[in-house]
């Protein structure tokens, strides 16, 4: 039974997106529908571009995972440290969000990570966050186990699943700056995230870092892909194919099938905007949530 479940998510994580719906969901319902294309059929993702200050965020994702009560779970697995213990830094945010159940959970095994054990406090868990580091420690040591089925059991029960950095990363499908070697590589030797958004590739620190051409060398070598990069102390807030940007800088889109009227390859969005990453269409917030102007439905030209 697990090894087919797990199968099952594996082919989720390694399949890559569906058709385009042929027009935009209703971005503010807060009703799911009944098949995701994209995001999770249940619960929330919050998917954070690093260097995450903004209290308002952290404040979002303790609400999103029930409130003060709730208990939440903080992996820090990403950061390479030789250990993590219930002083971790890392859980000061939500405690100073009001969380008052924090639980720092850390292994880079994945046999020990494969224990009913190792994976309890995932089973009560109505938050769960991932800090930054190296995207690929967390694929490491948690792919396909039962850490892994617990988080799924996480957004099926109506939580929340976070991550700044390399824990923005690695909720894709497709893993960016997964080589071991060096985080400059976009197609390393781990190319396989968690899975949280299908078809999806997450890029971090991206204008903070001037990495807003890099997402461009995986979307022209998968097309397919839907790239999402996001600027540090900002995030997205997803629910099902839905998202809404909040904190105080930009996500950027790339899509293969759409470029700008200029012939521009990526496109902006501020705080507040919304978008369907079913329908690959843009919102800027207005009583009659009109498209966001410019983008155009025409395919990126060949290139290098």
């Amino acid at each position: 039974m697990e090894i087919s479940r797990r199968r099952a998510r594996l082919g989720l994580v390694l399949g890559l997106v569906a058709p385009p719906v042929a027009a935009a969901l209703a971005l503010a319902a807060p009703a799911l529908t009944s098949a995701q294309q994209v995001g999770p059929e249940s619960g929330s993702l919050v998917v954070a571009g690093g260097a995450l200050r903004d209290p308002a965020v952290f404040g979002r994702f303790v609400e999103l995972a029930g409130g003060p009560s709730a208990p939440i779970v903080v992996i820090p697995t990403a950061g390479g440290g030789d250990d993590y213990d219930q002083f971790f830094s890392g859980r000061r945010p939500f405690e100073e969000a009001g969380a008052r159940d924090v639980t720092v959970l850390h292994t880079y095994d994945p046999e020990v990570a494969d224990t009913d054990a190792f994976a309890e406090p995932l089973r009560q868990a109505r938050g769960v966050w991932f800090t930054g580091g190296r995207q690929w420690r967390l694929a490491d040591s948690y792919l396909n186990t039962k850490v892994h089925d617990a988080l799924w059991d996480v957004l099926a029960r109506g939580g929340v699943i976070g991550g700044s950095s390399a824990g923005a990363s690695i909720q894709g499908s497709y893993l960016v700056r997964g080589d071991t070697r060096t985080n400059t590589v976009m197609m390393g030797d781990h190319e396989v995230g968690l899975g949280f958004l299908k078809g999806v590739a997450i890029d971090q620190h991206l204008l903070r870092r001037n990495r807003h051409f890099d997402l461009i060398e995986v979307i022209r070598a998968k097309p397919e892909l839907l790239g999402i990069g996001l600027d540090e102390n900002t995030a997205i807030v997803v629910r099902g194919d839905r998202f809404e940007v909040v904190g105080q800088s930009y996500a950027v889109i790339y899509d293969a099938q759409a470029t700008l009227d200029t012939g521009g390859l990526f496109y902006f969005l501020a705080p507040g905007d919304l978008y369907d990453m079913a329908a690959r269409k843009a919102y800027r917030p207005s009583r009659g949530q009109q498209e966001l102007g410019r983008v155009v439905g025409t395919p990126w030209p060949p290139g290098g």
